[in-house]
């Protein structure tokens, strides 16, 4: 079996195949831990699911936390007894990077854009909603070529509940209008609908400059949330970052 991770800088999403199929996926928490921690948590998470650590035979990670990179590295080579392969751009990936810098691409996004280009082809735009919207375009030549970043929704909540102490915290979640008829109701339809607004609007600027409609896959924490209210969002894959480490894996096994 392959254990896949992808360690961001809110939480840690794990997923464990058997062949092609999700057999298991978590996510937790971030945080500063030793390897031995982290060696325990995966057991953990294993024997939740009837696999000794025997069983796992391949491990990928991606990481945009370099620290945790080398924690769970670590971790998983001791407590699992494999060598995780650790996702870059100088992986053979599948797919062209055309950026100024490639180095400076976070792993996670490019990962989605391989599992993204898997699932629908090229062009594609993936919009990955978690501590930041990442969103990420594969040209029609088959190229990485970019996107966007802007903040996520809950640093965009937290920023405004310090900021505005009358506000009160709220839950996540659609206030069916576009008026708050109160202060909670308002909140949510400037979070909610703002943010789904930021990301049409993006993709619309994308469309003109592809010169073509696409494919628009949302994943992440917020994603269901997001693509529920999104105009241009076609399809939704709360797990596409674990495809597409699963797919980069067997493409460097081979």
């Amino acid at each position: 079996m392959l254990i896949v991770l992808d360690i961001g800088n809110t939480t840690v999403v794990t997923g464990l195949f058997d062949g092609e199929r999700l057999k298991g996926r978590w996510r937790f928490s971030s945080r500063d831990q030793t390897s031995d921690e982290a060696g325990l948590t995966l057991l953990s998470l294993l024997s939740s699911n009837g696999v000794e650590r025997d069983g796992i035979n391949g491990a990928i990670l991606s990481s945009v936390v370099p620290r945790l990179e080398e924690v769970w590295r670590d971790a998983i080579k001791s407590y699992l007894g494999v060598v995780p392969f650790i996702v870059t751009c100088d992986l053979d990936l599948g797919i062209k990077i055309e950026m100024d810098n490639p180095r400076e691409v976070g792993a996670d996004r490019l990962v989605n854009s391989v599992a993204a280009v898997s699932l629908c082809g090229y062009p594609v735009v993936s919009v990955d909603l978690g501590t930041t919207i990442n969103l990420d375009v594969v040209s029609g030549e088959g190229a990485y070529i970019g996107g966007a970043i802007a903040p996520g929704l809950e640093v965009s909540m937290q920023t405004l509940f310090s900021k505005a102490a009358k506000l009160p915290q709220i839950a996540l979640a659609p206030p069916g209008k576009a008026i708050g008829r109160n202060t909670v109701k308002a909140v949510q339809s400037g979070i909610i609908y703002g943010f789904a607004g930021l990301v049409d609007a993006i993709v619309e600027r994308v469309f003109d400059e592809l010169g073509t409609t696409t494919h628009v896959i949302a994943t992440g924490g917020h994603a269901e949330i997001l693509a529920a209210n999104s105009k241009t969002v076609t399809r939704l894959e709360p797990w596409l970052t674990l495809e597409g480490l699963r797919i980069i894996y067997e493409r460097c096994r081979r």
